[in-house]
This record gives structure tokens, C-alpha cells and sequence, in this order.
């Protein structure tokens, strides 16, 4: 997939970087093959999904 450094290992998307990016769709497609929606969800080369890591309501700031 990626050959621009080894580091970019196929199930970590933290290191890989965005070679095709569609914000009007909510997605970008990594150097390693991997799938990332805006709502922190992963669809990885492999098929396997990796669910959105969503805040729990109580976490969240409320605006005065």
C-alpha cells in the first residue's frame, strides 16, 4: 500500500497519511488503504470495521 516510510502499518491509522480526502462526504482515504469517517469510524483494508469512538453524553460541554 504505502511506501513513502515504514511505519505506516495497515491497521494503524494514526501514522498514515491522507492521500484522498472527501470532507463534503465525511471521509478520507489513508495511505494505507484504510477508510476514515468524520465520526471517528474506520473501515480498514481488510473489511473489518472499527466502530466511531463517540464521547458519552454527560462528557460533553454545554455551552452557557
Amino acid at each position: 500500500m504505502c511506501s513513502h516510510r515504514s511505519s505506516c502499518a495497515a491497521s494503524d491509522s494514526t501514522t498514515a497519511h491522507i492521500v484522498a480526502a472527501h470532507p463534503e462526504q465525511g471521509w478520507n482515504l489513508l495511505c494505507n488503504g484504510a477508510i476514515v469517517f468524520d465520526d471517528t469510524g474506520e473501515l480498514l483494508p481488510d473489511g473489518r470495521v472499527v466502530a466511531p469512538h463517540r464521547a458519552l453524553t454527560d462528557q460533553l460541554a454545554v455551552a452557557a
